[in-house]
């Protein structure tokens, strides 16, 4: 499988992934789907390196972050993390420190390290 290093390589595999794209996934030929498919995993993997997103610095965008990924509005999760609703939306807001049983609820309940946690309080 190749590796794209550059954006001229990273264009040029992109322009090739919609031609094959084009023929329709019905018309393409055994050794086309395969290049296909590694053509996309070297593009997605030049991607995740070009683009990155630094991840939250706060506690609140942590918990947003984990929301977002367990696809939970704020409701949910306050029944999940065994919290009233006031109380999640004080801490999220800033309006209230987090308390052990909070940042407890954020480690077992949402996997969010607790040396984080911990640094971030």
């Amino acid at each position: 499988m190749k590796t794209i290093k550059t954006e001229a390589q990273y264009k040029k595999t992109m322009s090739e992934i919609l031609t094959l794209m084009n023929k329709g996934e019905g018309n393409l030929s055994k050794a086309e789907t395969t290049k296909l498919r590694e053509m996309a995993i070297a593009a997605q993997a030049y991607e995740k390196s070009i683009y990155t997103i630094p991840p939250p610095q706060t506690i609140e965008g942590m918990i947003e972050l984990k929301m977002y990924e367990k696809k939970l509005k704020q409701k949910e999760l306050a029944k999940l993390m065994g919290l009233s609703e006031p109380k999640l939306s004080q801490i999220l807001t800033g309006k209230r420190q987090p308390d052990v049983p909070f940042l407890k609820a954020a480690h077992i309940k949402l996997g969010i390290d607790a040396s984080f946690l911990l640094t971030h309080v």
